[in-house]
C-alpha cells in the first residue's frame, strides 16, 4: 500500500521537529510555508494538508477544491481560546486549556473537531515558556495515537459547542507584548497573570475614558 502524501503547512519547524519524524516514516512529505496557492496545491496532489504554527489563512476556493483535507493543530481547548497565543489567554481568564485537532473550515479555528484533550497545568510549577511546549507535546502525542484513524478516515467529525473565546495578534501586541518583552517567555505563570490583569485593567480603563 503506497505511503499517503501529506502536505505539511508550518512556520515553526523546531517546533514541529518531533511530529515530522514520525510522519516521515509514515507518509511522503512535502514542506510548505508560503502563502497558499490553489496551483502549487494541485500540482502536489496530496491526500491531506497538516497545519501546524502556520500563520496563513487557507481561502474559501482552496477549501472547497479540497473538501474535508485540511486538518489543523491548535493549542487550545476548543471552543475556548481560538485564534492567537491562546495558551497566554487561557491563564489570563482561567479558560479550559488543552489541545485540539480540528478540520479547517472558512472560520479560524471553528471547525469541526476530530479529536481533542483537557490538559491540566500546574500553574505554580510552569512558565509561560514550559507550559507552550507541554502543549505543543501533549497535541502532538494526540495526533500520532489517532494517526491511524487519520490515515484510513476512520473520522468522526463533531461540531465544537458554544461561544467559546477569540483573541487576535493586535491585542496581544496592544496588552501583553510589554509584559513578554521585560520579562521574557520564561516568566512564572502566577507573576504573568497578575502583571497582565493589571495591564488589561489599566488599560481598559484608560480607553472608557
Amino acid at each position: 500500500m503506497a505511503k499517503p502524501r501529506i502536505v505539511f503547512l508550518t512556520n515553526n519547524l523546531p517546533v514541529t521537529e518531533n511530529l515530522l519524524k514520525f510522519l516521515s516514516q509514515q507518509a511522503e512529505i512535502i514542506l510548505y510555508s508560503d502563502k497558499p496557492s490553489l496551483e502549487k496545491f494541485k500540482e502536489f496532489s496530496p491526500d491531506w494538508f497538516i497545519s501546524y504554527n502556520y500563520r496563513f489563512i487557507i481561502g474559501e476556493e482552496i477549501l472547497k477544491e479540497f473538501p474535508n483535507r485540511f486538518i489543523n493543530l491548535h493549542i487550545s481547548y476548543l471552543p475556548w481560546n481560538r485564534g492567537a497565543y491562546p495558551n497566554l489567554w487561557s491563564f489570563i481568564e482561567e479558560t479550559p486549556k488543552g489541545v485540539t485537532i480540528h478540520l479547517i473550515d472558512q472560520g479560524l479555528d471553528t471547525g469541526d473537531i476530530l479529536f481533542q484533550k483537557e490538559v491540566f497545568i500546574e500553574e505554580e510549577k510552569h512558565t509561560l515558556a514550559s507550559s507552550y511546549n507541554l502543549l505543543h507535546k501533549e497535541i502532538q502525542t494526540l495526533f500520532i495515537q489517532n494517526w491511524e484513524r487519520i490515515k484510513t478516515e476512520n473520522l468522526c467529525p463533531k461540531p465544537q459547542q458554544g461561544k467559546g473565546t477569540f483573541h487576535t495578534v493586535k491585542e496581544f501586541k496592544k496588552y501583553l507584548k510589554p509584559i513578554i518583552d521585560k520579562h521574557g517567555w520564561n516568566i512564572p505563570i502566577p507573576l504573568f497573570k497578575k502583571l497582565a490583569r493589571e495591564r488589561l485593567k489599566q488599560m481598559k480603563g484608560e480607553t472608557k475614558c
